[in-house]
């Protein structure tokens, strides 16, 4: 009987040693690439809040008239560009973690670290929209400044120093998994280190936050990330 019975030919499957085949591998690293770009291009959403918090920096904002709206979008984009930040750690982790599996960690570490900065400074001016909506009166106008003084200081911290310390952790990975041209990750060195000289001038009263100054200082970081 046994004889009878047709036996089904046997398919060797190439072995993988527990891995996901080398196109399997490749079309992963494509998705995480699209992911990773998507999210830092969402991290460039808040530039409108330059024009949109001009309101709330007015000493008499919580006695004046006029919206609230600008303020509280500014709010809403800037909460995105915290998580989106997040989201560029978590998505670009499987991939730097070959490289310095500790290192990959501070990087995730350090955008959680830039994200709650940033909800402590949305949390600052959501406050003042709360004072004003409140009719808290003057006798509030020096509250509201101070929690103005503290979003820009958290500002100062969260998005200007703390993208340095992005970028320098993931410009060091990126330059030893060369998996970008190598003059990529330089540009970002160059970035991190014009960014922190002009964190410490605003620090230190040199420079003016929003100046033309400011602004270029931050440019080369912006293009490396933008690339």
């Amino acid at each position: 009987m046994s004889d009878l019975i047709a036996t089904r030919p046997t398919v060797t499957k190439p072995a993988t040693n527990g891995h996901p085949p080398a196109r399997s591998r490749l079309n992963l690293r494509r998705r995480t690439a699209l992911v990773a770009g998507a999210l830092y291009l969402l991290t460039f959403v808040s530039i409108p809040t330059l024009a949109l918090y001009g309101p709330v920096r007015d000493p008499n904002y919580i006695v004046g008239p006029g919206p609230d709206s600008g303020v509280l979008f500014g709010g809403i984009l800037e909460l995105i560009v915290a998580l989106a930040g997040i989201g560029t750690a978590v998505a670009l982790y499987s991939v730097v973690k070959r490289q310095n599996e500790g290192l990959a960690m501070g990087f995730v570490g350090s955008r959680v670290l830039e994200a709650s900065t940033i909800f402590a400074g949305v949390a600052c001016l959501l406050s003042v929209v709360t004072l004003r909506q409140a009719g808290a009166g003057p006798g509030a106008l020096v509250i509201g400044q101070t929690l103005v003084a503290m979003y820009d200081r958290t500002l100062l911290i969260g998005q200007s120093f703390m993208p340095a310390v992005n970028g320098l952790l993931l410009g060091y990975l990126l330059y030893r998994s060369r998996l970008v041209p190598r003059t990529l990750p330089l540009i970002g060195f160059f970035g991190v280190a014009l960014l922190v000289v002009g964190d410490l001038a605003k620090l230190f009263g040199l420079m003016a936050p929003g100046s033309s100054v400011d602004g270029l200082s931050a440019l080369p970081i912006a293009i490396w990330e933008f690339s």
